[in-house]
């Protein structure tokens, strides 16, 4: 009976093989530890956005309309979890890259603010918040691009005969990607109007005659 067990099982693991059940587990590993990365730098960019909107605050007070809508944004960016089990929702996935395009937008209008204030400009603490966030921008796109290839790696195998029946047979679904639109928008900086009126100056006082 043992013999019969171990070749039973000799079978079954030469037929999952071969049909590549472990080719699937192997893709769905790396789809994993590539979302894994996009959200560790979007978590990394996040971080940033407190001190950034503190530094330019204390050069912009007037720019409220501005921090509110950073401020906005990344708390939306907070409230959307998505685990690399849902990946197979598109919805879900539509819903985090609209979050993470608008804090895109929120911040390159907060960092568009320095071009009308040379004094935040040469401020050491923001050149080095700014450093920051561009080497953060750059590892997000990256990230983002890699998972890219890997998702289309993982939906062209498991949509691929025979493997697709095996897929079907474990339950393994296609994963949602970044959409088209997405991609235009997080690349896309927005349009800021600076021909705002100044702010009055107080006036000096005088000196008596």
């Amino acid at each position: 009976m043992r013999a019969i067990r171990f070749i039973s099982l000799l079978l079954l693991a030469t037929l999952l093989s071969g049909c590549g059940y472990n080719q699937i587990q192997s893709k769905d590993e790396a789809v994993k530890a590539a979302w894994s990365e996009v959200l560790n730098q979007y978590q990394r960019r996040a971080d940033l956005v407190p001190n950034l909107v503190n530094t330019v605050k204390g050069y912009a007070q007037h720019e409220e309309e501005v921090f509110t809508k950073v401020t906005e944004a990344r708390a939306k960016v907070g409230q959307i979890n998505l685990s690399a089990d849902d990946l197979s929702d598109e919805n879900k996935m539509k819903a985090f890259q609209q979050a993470q395009g608008e804090l895109s937008s929120a911040l390159s209008r907060l960092m568009a603010i320095s071009e009308n204030y040379p004094q935040l400009k040469a401020d050491g603490l923001f050149q080095n918040l700014q450093a920051q966030l561009e080497g953060t921008e750059n590892r997000v796109t990256v990230a983002r691009n890699r998972y890219i290839q890997v998702i289309q790696d993982y939906n062209t195998y498991i949509r691929s005969f025979p493997t697709n029946l095996t897929a079907m047979l474990f339950g393994y679904k296609t994963k949602a990607n970044f959409s088209v639109e997405n991609e235009k928008q997080i690349s896309t900086a927005p349009t800021v109007d600076f021909n705002k009126p100044s702010q009055p100056q107080p006036q000096q006082p005088q000196p008596a005659h």
